[in-house]
């Protein structure tokens, strides 16, 4: 008698989506900015409090600092993302030409010998 045994498969690890469609997971630099955000917000909403003592007015600072805090980083990160994947893309270029021209006559490292490095 054979007997069939499935599987076990391993459940996989959902992701958090915030607001039912920014997957913080997946997308670059969402999950920081929502932490310094919400940092951001404990921090502006609190201090207006302390401030003032005035709870409404409080709260809707609160929520401007996250969203000011949020987007500020956000664009932050993705600007430093872009910069690091160009200098990225920069470097697997000039390694890529290295290996093609090492040893031949457009090699710029190559010394020149003989009659074509002198000038007379």
């Amino acid at each position: 008698m054979i007997i069939l045994i499935d599987e076990f498969k391993v459940p996989s690890q959902d992701s958090f989506k915030l607001l039912g469609f920014l997957d913080v997971n997946s997308v670059p630099c969402s999950r920081e900015s929502v932490l310094y955000g919400s940092v951001g917000s404990l921090v502006v909403g609190l201090g207006h409090f302390l401030a003032t003592s005035r709870v409404r007015r409080s709260c809707d600072f609160a929520v401007g600092g996250f969203i000011c805090t949020m987007l500020g980083y956000w664009f932050y990160c993705r600007y430093n993302l872009a910069q690091h994947r160009i200098r990225q893309r920069m470097l697997k270029e000039g390694m890529r030409n290295k290996i093609l021209f090492e040893g031949s006559s457009l090699d710029p490292e190559r010394k020149q010998t003989g009659n074509e490095g002198s000038d007379s």
